[in-house]
């Protein structure tokens, strides 16, 4: 990429933004100014970036007419508030939050290429997918040549770090007192997370489903090109400060040949297939990488025609901020 263009990163102090900043300079990223923002509190704190210190500035006044493009890697609020106002100044966006419903903002998952891009007009706006469907599309979309998924059920197993910092600044808190035998007052989740298993992220609607799982349900239809396929979705939070493990189980239309499977998941560069017998884990293996991790892959305990993964990825790094880089690589190559 030869295109220079100015980039502003709305939650630059945030646990994503911190990573964006990172590999924005680590993969040379073709910017020529990163206007760093975030809210009136955080601002005036400094990030280092290609050798100097970028000072941190409050979004209230920010003039995005100054910018090409926006990563948008704080709260749902904050998407919705300046969508408008960065869309209105010519400036193309991509949101991390979720907020956007996927008619506003497609989801863009770059190992797909430019075949896999939706139709876009300036300026764009698209989403970067939650990390779970980053991890779990990107497997099952090596996969296609050898499986058409008829039923997708995943439980995912999240991070605190899903909550962002205030999350793991509790779980290390929650620790910490339980640990010191003090009383526990939970505060960021309602109930205790330390040494524990939470069985839902947020508030769930009235058939029960929480907005995350909904999220993950129709990002993977949306990546995978299968608007109809039925999917299960559960996400539990976990007492981990960084990385996701997800319990994949797809169905079929045929015998699964595993040998088949293995060869397409070793073959993908962006995926490192754990040998048999052995399993990989996000605290061991996935945490500061940029692959996605996958084990245990077998066939059905009763079902011959049902394929069993175990996924694992750190979310902050690939999940949210290495993957809206390649999105942003993606899509200034071919439409910016």
């Amino acid at each position: 990429m030869s295109q220079s263009i100015n980039v502003a990163l709305i939650g630059a102090t945030g646990s994503v933004g911190e990573a964006l900043v990172e590999l924005l300079e680590e993969r040379e990223f073709p910017l020529k100014d990163l206007h760093l923002l975030a809210s009136s509190e955080s601002a005036g704190q400094s990030l280092s970036f290609r050798g100097r210190q970028v000072r941190v500035r409050s979004l209230d006044a920010f003039d995005f007419a100054q910018v090409q493009l926006a990563f948008f890697a704080a709260g749902g609020e904050v998407t919705r508030t300046y969508r408008e106002r960065a869309l209105a100044a010519g400036c193309c966006l991509i949101d991390l939050s979720g907020a956007l419903s996927l008619d506003q903002a497609p989801c863009v998952l770059p190992e797909l290429g430019v075949e896999g891009l939706p139709a876009l007009t300036k300026p764009w706006c698209v989403s970067a997918p939650t990390p779970s469907a980053v991890a779990c599309a990107l497997v099952l979309a090596t996969l296609k040549p050898a499986l058409r998924p008829q039923q997708l059920q995943v439980a995912a197993m999240l991070s605190i770090s899903t909550l962002g910092r205030s999350g793991v600044q509790e779980l290390a808190r929650q620790t910490a007192e339980l640990l010191n035998a003090r009383p526990l007052e939970p505060k960021t989740v309602d109930r205790q997370i330390a040494f524990n298993l939470l069985a839902q992220v947020g508030e769930v609607d009235d058939q029960g489903h929480a907005q995350l799982e909904k999220r993950l349900a129709a990002e993977l239809q949306q990546l995978l090109g299968l608007p109809e396929l039925s999917v299960a979705a559960t996400c539990a939070l976990v007492p981990v400060f960084f990385g996701d493990s997800l319990a994949v189980a797809v169905q079929g239309d045929a015998d699964i040949d595993l040998l088949a499977v293995r060869k397409l998941l070793e073959a993908e560069q962006g995926i490192e297939l754990v040998e048999t017998g052995d399993y990989p884990t996000a605290v061991g293996d996935a945490v500061g990488q940029d692959q996605v991790y996958v084990g245990r892959v077998r066939r059905g305990v009763s079902d011959s025609k049902q394929l069993n993964l175990w996924i694992a990825s750190d979310n902050v790094r690939k999940g949210a901020a290495l993957n809206a880089v390649q999105i942003a690589e993606l899509l200034i190559k071919h439409y910016l």
